[in-house]
């Protein structure tokens, strides 16, 4: 089983889908990192050597944010867009999106479960 900055990635995937399996890499940069260490994409994980792994592990951990690391610095990035309250900050504050798209109808995701509000009965005579 191979752990990469804290991550068990799957044994049967090949490699540069099995390093998309920590935070902060996606394809190009697994593609890069594997470019980097001289191996073939499609190796898979369970055929790496502890070689192969050590010489991963360096490259991800000289060059690139991942993991923990990578989380507090994106949430120090939203505290502080929330705290000079530009618009960008407003709308994580109000839970609502924040790149321009519409809330009158969809938005779901952000916006939550539906929050149904009753109609006012008519008056009886």
């Amino acid at each position: 089983m191979a752990r990469i900055a804290g991550v068990d990635l799957p044994r049967n995937k090949r490699g540069i889908i099995g390093l998309t399996y920590i935070y902060g890499i996606g394809l190009s940069t697994s593609r890069l990192i594997l470019e980097k260490a001289g191996m073939d994409e499609s190796t898979k994980v369970e055929n790496w050597t502890d070689e192969n792994i050590k010489a991963i592990t360096m490259i991800i951990a000289d060059e690139f944010k991942t993991e923990g690391q990578l989380r507090s610095e994106v949430q120090l990035s939203i505290k502080r867009l929330m705290d000079i309250a530009c618009y960008r900050g407003l709308r994580h504050r109000k839970g609502l999106p924040l790149r321009g798209q519409r809330t009158r109808t969809n938005a779901r995701t952000r916006k939550g479960k539906r929050k149904t509000v009753a109609n006012k009965k008519k008056a009886t005579k």
